[in-house]
């Protein structure tokens, strides 16, 4: 039988050992969790908020994520193309989320801030009215994303190719122009 968890804090808890019940949580606080490798597939997490937890490698299909903060998270190797879509909505604060799969997901208003996502596939995702901000984007993949007034102006280290994928009104600042231009190969001084 599934849980119904709402308002509890789960602190220190080793969830890589011992599992988190099966369930739907609302408006919980997970902080300094390990969930290193655990399968939360199936569970629903409305309005909650995850801090200084580490959730790489968790499986996560369709999981529900509904209004849902990760602040200074572990969360390398996240597939998040496998979350249930309906009322998905989440939220980073000074993460790490390198390899991590977001592929043709909508994630239209999401917020990325001072997080750290290498080789990450946004490849086919709606990314519009997002915020990059503070980000490291090495190696990061955009391709047929949809790229429209999301703010790149502090967002560091990524290549986007303006034929690829759709930016109108994106922002960006100087210092990140060479970023749209590097397929070019040309000098920019």
């Amino acid at each position: 039988m599934d849980v119904y968890q709402e308002d509890t804090e789960f602190d220190k808890v080793v969830f890589s050992k011992k599992p988190l019940d099966k369930g739907e949580y609302e408006s919980c606080t997970f902080s300094n969790c390990d969930f290193l490798n655990a399968d939360l597939s199936h569970f629903i997490f409305s309005d909650c908020v995850f801090i200084n937890c580490n959730l790489s490698m968790v499986k996560l299909t369709d999981t529900a994520l509904r209004n849902v903060q990760f602040k200074d998270c572990k969360m390398l190797g996240l597939n998040f193309e496998n979350c249930n879509e309906f009322g998905f909505e989440i939220a980073f604060d000074n993460c790490v989320l390198n390899h991590c799969v977001f592929y043709k997901i909508q994630l239209r208003n999401t917020i990325f801030k001072n997080s750290q996502l290498h080789e990450t596939d946004f490849a086919d995702c709606d990314l519009t009215n997002s915020i990059f901000d503070n980000c490291d984007l090495s190696r990061a993949t955009f391709q047929n994303t949809i790229l429209e007034k999301v703010d790149f102006k502090t967002a560091y280290n990524f290549e986007i190719d303006p034929e690829m994928n759709r930016i109108n009104k994106a922002k960006f600042s100087l210092d990140t122009i060479p970023g749209l231009l590097s397929k070019y190969d040309i000098n920019i001084e």
